[in-house]
């Protein structure tokens, strides 16, 4: 436990951090909704962070929605920041691809401008992916879809840079059409 103090002394670490808090970060990485939904039920602090200074909406498994509904139901915070390079759950379900969880995050108000250590907004990560649907979903919600990274870098960059060459054409044409 010590060299988890080490590593995350301001996101919450403390000897403290509780069963329920463990339990119920991994019922949700695990993506098992029966047991997350019963931890809830008897009480488990939602924004608690587990013994890895992470929230169950954090780790939980991206690609189900039903686990992000039922958390963000509960009052969990989707915009708390990784302790480890300051993403958001937003920016991981945008990098990963999971549009039907990132649409449950944002109608919960998970903020689509918030920023990483580097700059990067979720757009910036679902161009580098190449994940299409979630840029389209986003572009439309992010206040600057220009946005320029610490690198400089747009989400269109970002795309050409990965060779995402069909999602950097369509942002291309989207801010062609806006102007």
């Amino acid at each position: 436990t010590d060299k988890l103090r080490g590593v995350f002394p301001a996101a919450g670490f403390s000897e403290e951090t509780t069963t329920e808090a463990n339990r119920l970060a991994s019922a949700s990485a695990r993506g098992d909704l029966t047991e997350v939904e019963m931890l809830l039920q008897t009480g488990a602090n939602v924004n608690e962070r587990n013994e890895f200074g992470r929230t169950a909406l954090q780790v939980m498994k991206l690609g189900n929605p039903s686990i992000a509904q039922v958390l963000l139901r509960a009052n969990a915070d989707p915009n708390v920041r990784d302790p480890l390079g300051g993403l958001t759950v937003t920016h991981d379900t945008a990098r990963d691809g999971y549009e039907d969880t990132l649409r449950v995050l944002v109608e919960h108000g998970a903020d689509v401008n918030i920023q990483d250590t580097e700059g990067n907004l979720p757009l910036h990560l679902a161009a580098r992916e190449g994940n299409l649907d979630v840029v389209k979903f986003l572009i439309e919600r992010t206040a600057q879809p220009l946005h320029r990274n610490l690198e400089g870098k747009t989400a269109c960059d970002l795309a050409k840079t990965h060779n995402r060459m069909t999602t950097a054409r369509w942002i291309e044409e989207y801010m062609r059409l806006q102007n």
